[in-house]
């Protein structure tokens, strides 16, 4: 049996519907290389804000989430996408209508988004992670912010032995628990208690596989904490090491705590969509190394979205030519005509 049938070149989309931002990442890919990101197009669109008290999607969000997929598709088409993977995490895996919402979004758009769950999620950012590291990062751990969830998954292969999913998001956590602006201390101290107490068990368990030989921090969460904390910033590229410290974490965290979002706008790396909830990433980024006796981890430039490309590509690699679904062909092919 072959390797591969077709080693050729394909331009490949994906679109992301997270808990703070709908993203589309147009990357140039072909089976055993590295993709190269291209171009892309998002916008910020917190779904959780637009939960009713029963906690559906309302009317208004679906609108613009089916609007931001439509413009996803043009952009696709415009610049010659011939494959698009569509997924979404805890925003709308969560909602009270969420199966309503894919079939409407389905029906409107003709995309089918992917429900990932929570360790689906962890396991997929765990994979691009092994790959970015390679096999001589040994055993890995890796911490992943999201908006909603908070990913966590160790391992020695390509996929985890152990993936877990917690509710700690930052955006999830600044909703619920930080009200003022900037906190209270109060607030802030209840916090760090659910913080810990939801931890307990995931870390215990993870614990139980014995210390890893490389811990790894991925989202833009990390990436933020990071860039505040004195990293390289990201136009210094992907291969600059970029390390974020415990110490770094317990300061910045008393920091962040006494700060408004308007000041925090200020800091290197915080950009206004996330300027009221770094301080949420930053306090489950310190309980999270705290409890994991860790005193400092590696920023990964991949994550969730990489690895659902590479897994793209494994599979193009041993099915058959680089072609995309018929349906997906036909509506990219329609959409340049346009």
């Amino acid at each position: 049996m072959a390797l591969t049938r077709n080693n050729g070149h394909m331009r490949l989309g994906v679109l992301d519907i997270g808990s703070n931002t709908v993203h589309l990442l147009l990357v140039d890919a072909r089976p055993g290389a590295m993709p190269v990101p291209y171009a892309s197009h998002k916008r910020s669109l917190s779904l959780v804000a637009y939960l009713d008290a029963d906690g559906n999607i309302t009317e208004d969000g679906q609108h613009e989430l089916i609007e931001f997929i439509l413009e996803a598709w043009e952009f696709a088409a415009k610049h010659k996408a011939k494959d698009l993977l569509a997924f979404c995490t805890s925003a709308i895996r969560e909602s009270t209508n969420g199966a309503a919402v894919l079939e409407r979004v389905q029906h409107e758009t003709t995309v089918r988004l992917t429900e990932l769950t929570g360790e689906e999620e962890s396991a997929m950012t765990f994979f691009a992670i092994r790959r970015w590291h390679g096999w001589g990062a040994g055993t890995i751990l890796n911490l992943d912010i999201g908006g909603g969830s908070f990913e966590i998954a160790q391992g020695a292969n390509e996929l985890p032995d152990v993936a877990y999913s917690v509710p700690l998001g930052a955006g999830r956590l600044t909703r619920d628990w930080l009200a003022g602006d900037p906190p209270t201390a109060k607030s802030v101290k209840e916090l760090r208690r659910h913080i810990k107490a939801t931890l307990k068990e995931p870390v215990a368990r993870v614990g139980a596989l014995g210390a890893p030989n490389v811990v790894t921090g991925s989202s833009k969460s990390f990436r933020a904490l990071a860039r505040v904390a004195g990293a390289a910033p990201s136009a210094m590229g992907p291969y600059v090491r970029r390390e974020l410290h415990l110490t770094d974490l317990g300061l910045w965290s008393q920091r962040l705590s006494a700060m408004s979002s308007d000041d925090r706008l200020h800091l290197p790396g915080v950009s206004h969509a996330r300027a009221k909830q770094v301080l949420a990433g930053a306090l489950v980024a310190q309980t999270a190394l705290e409890l994991f006796k860790v005193q400092s981890l590696q920023i990964s430039p991949w994550a969730l979205r990489e690895g659902l490309i590479l897994r793209r590509l494994d599979q193009l690699m041993f099915e058959g030519p680089l072609e995309p679904p018929a349906h997906v062909s036909r509506k990219l092919k329609n959409a340049r005509a346009v």
